[in-house]
């Protein structure tokens, strides 16, 4: 996997920095800068992660804090073992659905054409942004993790959820767009967990056509768990659409002040 954004840590699927980007930037901002690398990590889910894996997050990232965007659904149904901890390290749970599976499986059942092309994708992609926006989410995901990359100065952090794929792509995408990196850019990060999942992305599509929603089609379990740059831009399109713009969305949605964006940027957006 290249490197960068691939971060090879034993044990642990589709670990990359979000970072690197350049900022295309509004006419507000000046030329040559980019998201600063370091800050922001993604991943698969990191309950298999070995010793070394965990040295890695720890040692060599200096990740304190874990957010883990999956439901106590998908949890208590695999029996999936709580994630390595390390020296100052913490687990945060805030899911982006309280009671709902959103593993591809059960997506496949929801989503009937999710797993059929564009439609379905930017359907399930909007009931995460309308979950994790919702007034009376007790764990509020998306303004819990937006707080924490305001801190100042801030601390290297891990998100995930399943696969690193949905949830965690929604979430980083809004962090980029917010930023000022382009679509097309947000659409790549998007598409790289092609990349990052190659490995298990058999085993994925067999559970699928094992199971009663795509029977024997090999197909369609193939674009359902594919990370194509077009399911993003379209679903950035319809999140503008529907909310007005990312940062209308993040701030009179999810609740993040203004202030804790302006700060995200200030952490996040630096000089080339």
């Amino acid at each position: 996997l290249p490197s960068p954004p691939f971060i090879d840590a034993p044990g642990l699927a589709n670990l990359r920095d979000v970072g690197g980007y350049e900022i295309a930037g509004p006419s507000h901002r000046p030329p040559h800068q980019m998201v600063r690398r370091g800050l922001l990590y993604r991943s698969a889910d990191p309950s298999g992660l070995t010793a070394e894996g965990v040295a890695v997050l720890s040692d060599q990232l200096g990740i304190k804090t874990v957010f883990d965007l999956r439901s106590v659904v998908e949890l208590s149904r695999d029996g999936t073992p709580p994630t390595p901890s390390w020296d100052g390290s913490a687990s945060v749970f805030v899911p982006i659905f309280l009671d709902k599976d959103y593993s591809p499986e059960a997506l496949a059942v929801r989503f009937n054409n999710y797993s059929d092309g564009l439609e379905g994708f930017v359907r399930a992609y909007s009931s995460i942004l309308a979950a994790a926006a919702d007034p009376g989410h007790p764990h509020a995901p998306f303004r819990t993790i937006f707080e924490s990359l305001a801190s100042a100065p801030p601390s290297p952090l891990l998100v995930h959820c399943t696969a690193g794929k949905d949830r965690t792509g929604i979430f980083c995408a809004l962090v980029l767009a917010l930023c000022g990196v382009d679509d097309e850019a947000i659409a790549h990060d998007y598409s790289l967990t092609d990349l990052g999942l190659a490995q298990l992305k058999e085993a994925t599509v067999q559970k699928l056509i094992n199971g009663d929603a795509l029977r024997g089609d090999r197909a369609r379990a193939e674009r359902m768990v594919s990370s194509r740059k077009e399911n993003m831009l379209a679903t950035l399109a319809t999140l503008r659409a529907t909310y007005g713009s990312v940062e209308t969305y993040v701030t009179a949605h999810c609740g993040v002040p203004a202030a804790a964006v302006e700060q995200v940027r200030r952490n996040f957006i630096v000089n080339i």
